[in-house]
């Protein structure tokens, strides 16, 4: 297993500043990017067991906060797909800047309104991001329009017991023209509580990523 370097990061966005845990791999294939969904943060325990997922399998890891914590005091904000985006957005511009992932594919991993946050982001013109994945997203958020536009390659995971979540995927999926998966997690809740769940997550998850985040700058 390859050693990961891991340090706290703070990125400017509009005029606050995210904070952020960045974790490169040596030689990683990739970064991704965690877009939190509402009420949750950088260190929330699934995302942070995902994260650990993909390190091991060589891919770099951003977790950090959308949201400051007062905005994230506001339900409005947490939903405020355009805010989350923007901080999404500035983040990304961050991680091309920055000298040990500059050269680094990008990937985004979602969760709740984060998932809409990253399609929408991925929807930019001119940004091209690798590779997404969903867990208990709501990419219905991210808007027709916005979804037509991805062509990231694009899974969806929702939890088997989680209904009415299957229905908003099922929609978004039908929106979207790109490489996509939607994949339904048997017995599994809305957080993937259950035993075995979030392990089923993150082994598909690795998969999807090593699979997509490929490109010249791949290996350093």
């Amino acid at each position: 297993m390859s050693a990961t370097v891991a340090r706290l990061v703070r990125i400017p966005a509009d005029s606050v500043h995210i904070e952020g845990m960045l974790a490169l791999p040596d030689r990683a294939q990739g970064v991704v990017l965690f877009a939190h969904g509402s009420g949750s943060s950088r260190h929330s325990p699934r995302n942070n067991y995902v994260a650990e997922v993909l390190q091991q399998c060589g891919i770099g890891t951003l977790l950090m906060d959308l949201l400051t914590p007062q905005e994230d005091m506001d339900a409005r904000a947490r939903f405020d797909i355009a805010l989350l985006t923007g901080r999404l957005l500035a983040a990304t511009h961050w991680v091309q800047a920055e000298n040990a992932a500059k050269n680094l594919p990008i990937g985004y991993f979602g969760a709740s309104t984060g998932a809409a946050a990253a399609l929408q982001a991925a929807a930019q013109p001119g940004l091209e991001i690798g590779a997404i994945v969903s867990r208990g997203g709501r990419p219905d958020l991210a808007g027709q329009e916005d979804l037509e536009k991805v062509k990231s390659p694009t899974l969806l995971l929702v939890g088997g017991l989680d209904d009415v979540v299957i229905e908003l995927n099922r929609a978004a999926y039908a929106c979207m023209n790109c490489i996509k998966e939607l994949s339904i997690i048997p017995g599994a809740t809305h957080l993937f509580e259950e035993p075995g769940t979030l392990e089923r997550v993150a082994q598909q998850a690795a998969a999807w990523f090593s699979r997509h985040l490929e490109g010249p700058h791949s290996a350093r």
